[in-house]
């Protein structure tokens, strides 16, 4: 007898109760299992006899929402089902599997209950429709199989009735339905040969001999050799010109089916005259010479691409333009020049000479270049005139000829090929004979001189070491400047006012400390400002001379101390008193001494004094 399942369910936690308890107390887990296996509420079916002694297969202790998980560990195909969303466990709502299948109820038991009267097969993978829904299910079902397991291929059922003994495949339903063997859905458009116009009102055996409907010929030949005027030379593929609703009326375009489109007299020759040989096998060359090579007076010389030049209208028109098809453009007097003056035959390959001293060497001759200046005459010369330039030397080189430069002829400064070594632009590689400086000055030419005239200098002394100012500026240059070489001019001033010198150097070169430029005889030195010195009293009145007995240095270094002016002179007590004279004299006057530092008594004063007086 089966037990109630709110019974085994209430048995079941009792015993889960035990196990807990008996974890609790220290019992084993094997003696757990073995008190699971004597609460077991029955037996289980023979499929799952071999798993009855492990219940951790199927059950978790404490989570029966666990058990779903296990079933289909070891149901894999249900599994993959599930999974995948097919078949019958695949389609219907998501339960667990003890809604439907129930164990424990002996080996013997139907754990699968499925009534076959009242299933519906849209919930598996083969919808039944037509005659296949009143079949009985033993038909495809098998006893002793898996429901899941009966074929679905049309060929596993109806073998017999394939009258095509497998030679269409397999796959019966694209020409057979369910509603009758007989009845077909097949369509000839899905073939490699959809019937057309006349072909679709053919009788099928005329051309499909057997139901196998295999090795059935694609090829128009096969049919329609007999109706073929051109006795199979033009191939078999009778379609690119005939159709199925007339063979008489063909349906070839030439300039709409091939890459050669028939014009002018091309489209009144007969086909015959180019397609000599089979019409698909045989490619058919469309390079005019492939039909005109006796008509080519070039000889092959100008390859095979004769439109080019000539038109299908008229062999002998020609079209050919120079300028667009050809690296030389006609262009001035050579328009008006005939083929043969350079091209000496009618091969025109190899072409005419393109450089211009191929044609133009006696003209080159006779500007005097004498082919100094290579090939390349249009660089200056024009189309419209041998005479007629086009070079600018302002627009076309770096080098803008200026003044006297424009003036001169183009040999003076091109001596060798003009697209040779590149010509030097500095002064000095035309003028070095010119230079008078002899180099002294550098190559920047363009610094003092003009290119209107050598002699005209722009030299602007104010940028030298010497700026020119006041009566400077008036001198000639030949007045310093004894040569050419103008570094040599004179370093100093006394180099040009040794004359004007009356301290005759003993004051020093440099006498612009005391000169200017305005006039030499107005002096402005500041001898209180300029030097530890200063003039006072009877000094002021003093002569340089007196002092600057010798020639001034670099840095005068006149001894500051009495003594060296007045100690041979003026000191009465011949050097006894040491060199510090401004102690007792003063330079308002000499003979006028003060009180003497020590304190002494009048009576030195006075003898000083009287003696002073006489």
């Amino acid at each position: 007898m089966s037990w109630p399942f709110t019974r085994i369910e209430s048995i079941t936690r009792a015993a889960a109760m035990l196990i807990a308890f008996a974890t609790v107390v220290g019992h084993t887990p094997a003696h757990g299992e073995g008190l699971e296996s004597a609460l077991m509420p029955g037996k289980v079916i023979q499929g799952h006899a071999k798993v009855e002694s492990d219940c951790s297969r199927c059950h978790v202790r404490f989570d029966r929402s666990a058990q779903p998980r296990l079933c289909l560990d070891c149901h894999k195909a249900v599994a993959r089902d599930v999974r995948e969303r097919a078949g019958y466990h695949g389609r219907i709502p998501q339960r667990e599997c003890r809604a439907c299948h129930t164990e424990h109820r002996g080996r013997d038991a139907q754990i699968v209950q499925l009534d076959e009267k009242r299933f519906d097969h849209a919930t598996s993978d083969f919808v039944l429709r037509g005659r296949h829904a009143a079949a009985a299910c033993a038909g495809c079902h098998r006893a002793g199989t898996r429901h899941r397991d009966a074929p679905s291929d049309c060929a596993a059922c109806h073998r017999k009735d394939d009258v095509h003994r497998a030679r269409l495949g397999a796959d019966c339903a694209r020409c057979h339905d369910a509603d009758s063997w007989r009845s077909t859905t097949f369509h000839h458009a899905k073939t490699r040969f959809p019937l057309l116009q006349r072909h679709a009102r053919a009788p099928c055996r005329s051309c499909h001999v057997d139901k196998t409907f295999a090795d059935a010929p694609l090829d128009c030949l096969s049919c329609h050799r007999k109706d073929d005027a051109h006795k199979g030379r033009f191939g078999v593929r009778c379609g690119s010109c005939h159709d199925a609703a007339d063979w008489k009326a063909p349906t070839f375009q030439h300039d709409r089916d091939t890459h050669f489109p028939l014009r002018d007299r091309h489209r009144i020759v007969r086909c015959d005259t180019c397609h000599r040989g089979a019409l698909h096998d045989d490619k058919l060359p469309t390079a005019c010479q492939a039909c005109h090579r006796k008509d080519d007076v070039h000889k092959g010389a100008l390859g095979e691409k004769c439109a080019a030049c000539h038109t299908e209208a008229r062999w002998k028109a020609s079209r050919f333009d120079h300028d667009r098809d050809t690296r030389f453009d006609l262009r001035g007097r050579h328009r008006q020049t005939r083929c043969e003056q350079c091209h000496r035959d009618a091969q025109f390959r190899p072409g005419a000479p393109v450089p211009c001293a191929s044609c133009h060497a006696a003209d080159d001759r006779a500007r005097g270049h004498q082919g100094r200046y290579g090939a390349r005459c249009e660089t200056c010369h024009m189309e419209d005139g041998w005479k007629t330039l086009r070079f600018r030397h302002e627009r076309d080189t770096r080098y803008p000829l200026r003044g006297a430069h424009g003036r001169i002829a183009c040999d003076a400064c091109h001596r060798g090929p003009l697209y040779g070594e590149p010509l030097r632009s500095e002064c000095r590689a035309c003028h070095e004979k010119d230079d008078r400086h002899k180099g002294q000055l550098g190559s920047r030419c363009v610094d003092c001189h003009r290119e209107d005239g050598w002699r005209d200098t722009r030299f602007d002394h104010a940028r030298s070491r010497f700026p020119l100012r006041d009566r400077h500026a008036d001198v000639p240059c030949r007045q310093c400047h004894l040569t050419p070489a103008f570094r040599d001019a004179a370093p100093d001033c006394v180099a040009c006012h040794a004359k004007d010198d009356i301290h005759r150097a003993r004051l020093g070169r440099n006498c612009a400390q005391c000169h200017d430029a305005k006039a030499w005889k107005g002096a402005s030195f500041d001898h209180d400002r300029r030097t530890r010195f200063r003039l006072e009293g009877a000094h002021a009145r003093t002569t340089c001379l007196a002092c600057h007995a010798v020639p001034l240095r670099e840095k005068p270094q006149v001894p500051p101390a009495c003594g060296a002016c007045h100690i041979k002179r003026d000191d009465v007590h011949f050097g006894s008193l040491g060199p510090r004279c401004e102690r007792c004299h003063v330079p308002l006057d000499w003979r006028k001494i003060v009180r003497p530092p020590h304190g002494d008594d009048g009576a030195v004063d006075a003898a000083a004094n009287s003696r002073a007086d006489r």
